[in-house]
């Protein structure tokens, strides 16, 4: 179930406001680490997020999250350092946030334009989800300790979305450090990490050790 809007608007503001910081930290070597992210490098994924909310903002939603449009946001900026990066999404996220700002609120249950099997809603707080996990993406290719909390929670909202929408066998989550959270109107309960359940979910994490079935991934069907 995708989260109240007031708490994804909140939400999308902060994570890519911290993103932005994130990245501006980042040096020149660090930006041409490879990632978990076949053939993407550090300053790619980046890209990619920017890459993102420029286009969002400038009202260009077709195609996002399809290879064809990610490998543009990722080459088009293969050439910016990490302050270029973190000025360009600096300088897109007052835009966004208006925009985000002013759809309908009584619309935010309703059938989202990019696919009418999700709500806007869900499609909003994609880009809190992505930015959340390509920051995660970024963090493990560095060495560097994983985020939680309020990011966390919206992914493992996002991954249950998903789930349900593709007729997920009925489960709860009794995920540590978050309510309980239902795929398909609960069911089965299972219970562990949050980050492990969500990078099992997307592709990141060998799903078996955790007693899930494999064909969990969100982005290979089943």
């Amino acid at each position: 179930m995708t989260l109240e809007r007031e708490i994804v608007l909140d939400g999308v503001a902060n994570e890519l406001r911290g993103f932005a910081g994130f990245v501006r930290s980042l040096d020149a070597r660090a930006l041409d680490v490879l990632t978990r992210c076949a053939g993407w490098t550090v300053r790619d994924v980046a890209s990619h997020v920017v890459g993102t909310v420029v286009d969002v903002a400038a009202g260009s939603v077709e195609g996002q999250g399809t290879p064809p449009v990610t490998e543009r946001q990722a080459r088009e900026r293969r050439t910016l350092t990490a302050a270029a990066l973190a000025d360009e999404l600096d300088a897109a996220l007052p835009t966004l946030q208006s925009l985000l700002e002013s759809l309908p609120s009584d619309s935010w249950d309703g059938p989202s334009l990019l696919d009418p099997a999700f709500t806007l809603g869900f499609s909003v707080e994609a880009i809190w989800y992505d930015a959340y996990l390509h920051g995660e993406d970024i963090r493990s290719a560095l060495g560097l300790p994983p985020a939680r909390g309020a990011g966390l929670r919206c992914a493992v909202h996002h991954v249950a979305g998903y789930l349900t929408q593709r007729d997920w066998a009925p489960t709860t989550l009794l995920l540590k450090d978050l309510e309980p959270v239902e795929i398909s109107g609960g069911g089965t309960e299972w219970g562990g990490d949050p980050l492990e359940l969500v990078l099992a979910a997307t592709g990141r994490l060998d799903p078996a050790p955790l007693g899930l079935d494999p064909r969990i991934d969100v982005y290979g069907g089943f």
